[in-house]
């Protein structure tokens, strides 16, 4: 597809996008469909994890260490939710809490060997089921779309640092 080409409709219906077409939360949605889709049919049938679970298992297994209190203020959560969340992962034994060594008080979240095992499972199936839904990209092209998510999502840290 060269500059000059039209894009495909975003809709499988061909509809009409209008102004959506010009709005990145629109275009974000969209392609969340595609990625949803690609998580569902791999990590989330074969490993049964939800997305969120997902999330939070990976993010415990390369911070080992880090407590409920960082991972919620992270991801944005609340530490009820969160604290349900690693209760869910920990009943699977996936994630299990150590007490703190410097605050009686806080548990350190560490992935469990099964964590870090599914997990890594979870990724491949995943990264090869996002290669698939994906595959009209060409390297080059996901390259920058992740680099381009990557600085719209680092928006979240500007703002959140009052700038």
């Amino acid at each position: 597809m060269t500059a000059q080409d039209p894009l495909p409709p975003t809709l499988p219906a061909g509809l009409d996008e209008g102004p959506l077409g010009d709005l990145l939360g629109y275009r974000l949605a969209q392609a969340t469909v595609v990625t949803d889709q690609a998580f569902s049919a791999s990590a989330g049938a074969r490993c049964d994890l939800r997305k969120v679970e997902f999330t939070v298992l990976a993010l415990v297994e390369q911070n080992g260490g880090l407590t409920a209190a960082q991972l919620a203020a992270a991801l944005a959560f609340t530490p009820p939710n969160m604290t349900a969340w690693l209760d869910r992962l920990g009943q699977r034994g996936l994630v299990e809490r150590r007490p703190h060594p410097r605050d009686k008080r806080a548990m350190q979240l560490h992935a469990t060997p099964a964590g870090s095992t599914l997990l890594r499972e979870a990724v491949a199936q995943i990264a090869h089921s996002e290669a698939q839904a994906f595959a009209r990209l060409t390297a080059a092209e996901r390259g920058m779309l992740l680099e381009l998510l990557q600085k719209a999502a680092g928006c979240r840290q500007v703002g959140e640092k009052g700038r």
